[in-house]
């Protein structure tokens, strides 16, 4: 619940210290070090949680799929609440994309197939990865981190979804 401090001039921070080791209060109770650019976002979720969620939602996308009155139907596509919309992409081999997204973000779309060619050029040809398990690639990591800031940037009115 609520917002956690993710980064600080664009250091990832890691519950209380940054990604180089310095203590986050220690830090910003410098004067020294202003100004300074704090990210806020809400608190990342653990492994197993995101596993936990996503089990849930695959669930609710096969029901989906077979009560939806459209022949065919591939699932749940997006799913829209007051503060948030979930956007998924499911490829031809069945692996599902989501986001979680403000409700006015715009080329949700876009994103979905960026990080569909992301996770192509990336974790596919990867020799070392294994399908259905964590991608652990620092190349991939690099990659997806961009395209979301891309996003980020363009704003919730950004081009067409």
């Amino acid at each position: 619940v609520g917002h956690a401090v993710l980064a600080i001039n664009g250091a990832e921070v890691n519950g209380r210290f940054t990604a180089d080791g310095k203590d986050v209060l220690e830090f910003l109770g410098n004067p020294t070090n202003y100004p300074v650019s704090i990210r806020f976002g809400r608190h990342r979720l653990s492994s197993n949680e995101k596993l936990m969620l996503a089990s849930m939602f695959h669930s609710l996308f096969a029901i989906g799929s077979q009560l939806s009155p459209e022949v065919g139907s591939s699932g749940i596509e997006m799913l829209e609440t007051d503060t948030f919309k979930l956007h998924c992409f499911q490829t031809l081999t069945g692996i599902k994309f989501m986001v979680l997204a403000d409700p006015r973000q715009t080329g949700i779309d876009a994103l979905l197939r960026k990080i569909y060619e992301i996770y192509s050029d990336f974790a596919l040809k990867n020799p070392f990865y294994s399908l259905e398990m964590p991608i652990r690639c620092e190349l991939f990591d690099q990659n997806l981190k961009l395209a979301l800031e891309v996003a980020e940037k363009a704003g919730p009115f950004g081009p067409g979804s």
